[in-house]
């Protein structure tokens, strides 16, 4: 892991010096009246932020973070009352081993829970004291716990896995992983347990898949437990973004909210200049110019556009027709080349949604329930997929209280599914046509806990859907150009951050790409010599790759 601290209290000149020279790190320079503006109130852009006033030195008040939303955080989300329930969006998955530039940032940013201690630590500890270990991974359509120590390859399996894993990426562009895999290898114990863990569908892009394969190889000896997840104290928001906030907060960051920004304007003639930034409000439209200094750094695509909220009674409709990010992103592409092409990823959504639900329940019944059927204590089991589930559903229950507003006699879960447009298995209904009370019926059938529906039904206080049109946009088919780099060629004052851009060898749908591409944009505009950490080797250490081989033949 990467973690360069340092500290500048309580040094002489002399050892400062030295870590300056060891470490590149500039001294503080004057900065004049530079404004850095970022597109996007998601955690690429809060850790864009981050990075400047803990790398560069660069004054918080000059910093804005334009933001649509009545709220920040992107995707990393969290909300709701203990009246009207609470719900997340979904779950983006935390790991110690591959997160390499998120844990190291978090070391610096202060908790708001633990004085004297970082969210590194905090998450880390927190962690550490609620280990992962499912043990009730897969379950079949008579409710029956799966015994899934074999991943079920055959041989066809077996050496297109091992093919796939010794051909160029540069030899991948648009194929699908359902072009090099047989048949079988989608009834396998791993496909199903590696498709719901990461969101793939057959369809997804091969070069995706592989790259997960490479950057998380120690996973697949342990994918059936799940120990690799790495847990937050309460949901992402509360856990990550409001510390990162009130990191913000105190260095004077501004923020605009309900700002929608709706395309830019660049320098004519050859190179990439940013001169206006367009944007809306509630007062109507309204432009930004940037002066000769000024940066702009612009969430050029987000998995959650277009997202809908529905409730106990009311289904989350899909509506695919204005993924915001990505209208920015075909509007600046136009105009400039280099910049990339949205289409092959808000162009389909039906090969690109699922939907999740989040259940607030009154007490702890059904979560003594699933406790026992799973054997896992709230916290502990990661994901449980019903693999004959024509939804494909999962759940997962995480440590409780999951929400700081959370009562004491209130407890919560999620679930999500990838098969929208299926008819459901008891609730004879897609999906997507679904209420949260449908859906719940369908997962408490499916866990078979049917002679207990009346009494579990009146604990309810709420199930919120949540139908995401682009949510694993970032999976599809593509060439490598269709991505274009943090930094494009040719740019002098314009990056780009978000699970749509270009970064050799590291996966996208992860929080460590947002802070990762944060990094590289604001140390390159900046013209910041400091390492960025590397993408951690995994693929070439011989112990691992060893008993990934294994696991393969198990």
């Amino acid at each position: 892991m990467c973690l360069n601290r340092i500290v500048y209290n309580g040094v002489t000149r002399k050892n400062l010096v030295n870590n300056i020279l060891l470490e590149g790190i500039t001294m503080k320079k004057d900065y004049g009246n530079k404004q850095v503006y970022f597109v996007g109130g998601g955690i690429a852009s809060l850790a864009g932020a981050a990075y400047l006033i803990r790398d560069c030195h660069f004054k918080g008040e000059n910093i804005h973070i334009l933001e649509g939303m009545h709220i920040l955080g992107g995707s990393n989300d969290g909300m709701g009352t203990p009246e009207d329930g609470f719900v997340c969006r979904g779950g983006r998955m935390l790991n110690e081993e591959t997160y390499e530039n998120f844990w190291e940032l978090f070391s610096s940013i202060p908790s708001i829970e633990h004085e004297g201690m970082s969210v590194t630590d905090e998450i880390l500890a927190f962690d550490h004291a609620h280990p992962t270990h499912a043990n009730a991974r897969l379950i079949n359509k008579d409710g029956e716990v799966l015994d899934v120590m074999s991943m079920g390859f055959d041989k066809e399996d077996q050496m297109a896995m091992g093919k796939l894993l010794l051909t160029p990426e540069e030899k991948l562009d648009h194929l699908k992983i359902s072009d090099w895999f047989g048949p079988h290898f989608f009834e396998t114990n791993f496909w199903y347990m590696w498709q719901t863990t990461f969101a793939f569908q057959k369809w997804s892009s091969l070069f995706e898949f592989q790259r997960y394969m490479f950057r998380m190889i120690f996973e697949f000896s342990r994918i059936q437990t799940l120990e690799g997840v790495t847990r937050t104290p309460y949901n992402q928001y509360e856990s990550i973004i409001l510390p990162m906030k009130a990191y913000l907060d105190d260095h004077g960051v501004d923020f605009t909210i309900k700002c929608t920004v709706t395309d830019l304007d660049f320098k004519e003639g050859e190179g990439i200049t940013v001169t206006t930034i367009h944007y809306q409000d509630q007062d109507g439209d309204g432009i930004i110019r940037l002066q000769e200094d000024d940066i702009c750094i612009v969430t050029n695509g987000c998995m959650t556009d277009g997202a809908t909220l529905g409730d106990l009674y009311t289904p989350a409709p899909l509506k695919p027709e204005h993924p915001i990010s990505g209208d920015l992103w075909a509007n600046i592409a136009a105009k400039k080349s280099g910049l990339g092409d949205p289409k092959p990823f808000f162009g389909n959504a039906e090969e690109t949604n699922w939907e999740s639900f989040t259940v607030t329940m009154k007490g702890n019944k059904l979560l003594k329930m699933i406790e026992k059927y799973s054997r896992n204590v709230p916290g502990s089991g990661a994901l449980m997929t019903f693999k004959d589930s024509s939804w494909l559903m999962s759940m997962v229950v995480a440590a409780q209280p999951h929400f700081k507003a959370q009562t004491a006699d209130e407890t919560i879960f999620w679930g999500y599914a990838l098969h929208t447009n299926k008819v459901g298995d008891y609730v004879k209904k897609p999906m997507r046509d679904c209420t949260g009370e449908e859906m719940l019926i369908e997962l408490l059938h499916h866990l078979h806990f049917d002679e207990e529906m009346d009494e579990i039904m009146k604990d309810v206080v709420n199930v919120i859907p949540c139908m995401m049109p682009y949510i694993i946009s970032q999976f599809q088919p593509r060439a490598m150009t269709d991505r274009p780099q943090v930094v494009p060629e040719g740019s002098t004052n314009l990056a780009m951050i978000s699970q749509f851009v270009e970064i050799p060898e590291d996966m996208v749908f992860t929080e460590e790409f947002s802070v990762r591409a944060a990094r590289i944009a604001v140390y390159t505009l900046m013209g910041l010599d400091k390492k960025i950490c590397p993408v951690t080797p995994h693929r070439y250490d011989v112990r691992t790759l060893l008993k990934a081989l294994n696991t393969c033949y198990r």
